[in-house]
């Protein structure tokens, strides 16, 4: 095993983002039950420079290159945040960039990661899928390769959080952070055991891309047959082996959410709190909402990246929406005849709910002769309104068939 990374590698790390990178705030929650939420605290790297966490080890990274091996350029790969990075740090240090991302990254992330100077190839339908294409240039050209998180480098700059959280919350209990290769919790790790041992340290993991408990259960390296969910930031088949090895020793405990939890968790921090987060980073957030009073406070929770697709932001809206019981989306038959659609949307605006919009199927070959199907998006109140909304339409003797959003 390779030495873990020290308390004097990130305090180094420091010294050399001083002036590169923003401190960022931390901010009291809103959105809890009063006494929970007195409790809680956001950090907001959604707001650091290039909307990431990342460009922090990607800088250490690339400044301890030596000149000679800035001059051949770097690669990395990443759907978006990552990319990000290497690409300003990059630009920053003088050095060419080039980032290949899944053919699927948000359109958003692709022009910002250009924007900062770095030449895009997008390539195949994952991350593993751009990281093998970066590994091959980086040996076909001599470029250096960036990797996005298993690299004592990388995980040294991302343990300055840390050394943030620390002095603007000195007496923080609890500190959580969503985790997909495991730089960032390992960072987290390096510096509270070192300085604040008795300080826990929480990662969590997208129920579908959670590759740390298998493996830390097994005690090895557990790579996930397929991966799926909404947070594209810590969506990662594998841990890395260096990072493996810190959260083995330096990390209390790993949980998971599901992605209808993590929609409830960004719909709360956009309306309550007013912060403009991407799944990856609310993740904390949504283990919180699961249960508050979980985790010993004060408690930080990582707000880790603000760079959202403005399409999945829509979908996660609906998400959220759902999740907290706030929008319905379902399909009644009926008879096609006139007055019993405006019967419908009658009983559903005397129950108090908003029809967001409306959809009739006239040709589905499920549907009998005379029959017609009406989709409705509507919105609610929350879980009891809808309950009640959904009774009084089944008493009216209309029978539903709801729709999940899409995720």
């Amino acid at each position: 095993m390779a030495p873990l990374v020290t308390l004097d590698d990130v305090l180094a790390a420091r010294e050399l983002l001083s002036g590169v990178i923003r401190p960022t705030p931390l901010e009291p929650s809103r959105g809890f039950p009063p006494h929970a939420g007195e409790r809680i605290f956001y950090k907001c790297e959604n707001v650091q420079r290039a909307g990431a966490y990342k460009v922090r080890g990607a800088y250490v990274r690339i400044a301890r290159l030596t000149d000679a091996e800035r001059a051949r350029g770097v690669v990395a790969a990443s759907a978006g945040n990552h990319a990000q990075g290497v690409a300003l740090a990059a630009g920053l240090l003088g050095a060419k960039s080039t980032v290949f991302m899944p053919s699927g990254a948000p359109i958003p992330k692709v022009a910002a990661t250009k924007g900062y100077g770095a030449t895009v190839e997008l390539v195949g339908q994952t991350v593993d899928d751009a990281l093998d294409a970066a590994r091959d240039f980086a040996e076909r050209s001599g470029a250096v390769f960036i990797h996005p998180f298993d690299h004592p480098d990388v995980i040294a700059g991302q343990g300055t959080v840390a050394l943030e959280i620390l002095e603007q919350l000195p007496d923080v209990k609890t500190i959580i952070t969503g985790v997909g290769g495991g730089g960032l919790v390992s960072g987290i790790g390096v510096v509270v055991k070192a300085l604040r041992p008795d300080v826990r340290v929480i990662g969590v993991q997208a129920e579908g891309a959670a590759a740390f408990p298998p493996s830390l259960a097994e005690n090895r390296l557990v790579r996930l047959p397929s991966v799926h969910t909404i947070a594209d930031g810590i969506k990662v088949s594998v841990p890395g082996q260096v990072t493996f090895e810190h959260v083995r020793h330096l990390v209390d405990e790993v949980v998971t959410v599901s992605d209808e939890d993590i929609s409830h968790a960004l719909l709360r921090l956009l309306e309550r709190s007013k912060l403009v987060v991407e799944p990856a980073g609310a993740v904390g957030v949504a283990t919180l909402l699961a249960d508050p009073e979980r985790f010993e406070g004060p408690v930080c929770v990582i707000l880790s990246g603000g760079n959202i697709d403005p399409l999945l932001m829509l979908r996660v809206i609906e998400h959220g929406l759902t999740a907290a019981g706030r929008f319905l989306r379902f399909t009644v038959r009926c008879t096609d005849r006139p007055g019993v659609l405006a019967a419908i949307l009658g009983l559903i605006a005397r129950a108090g709910g908003n029809v967001l919009d409306v959809m009739h199927q006239r040709h589905n070959p499920g549907l009998h002769l005379g029959e017609v199907a009406v989709e409705l998006s509507v919105e609610t109140r929350g879980d009891e309104h809808s309950a009640r909304l959904t009774t009084e339409l089944e008493s009216a003797g209309y029978q539903l068939d709801f729709v999940r959003p899409q995720g």
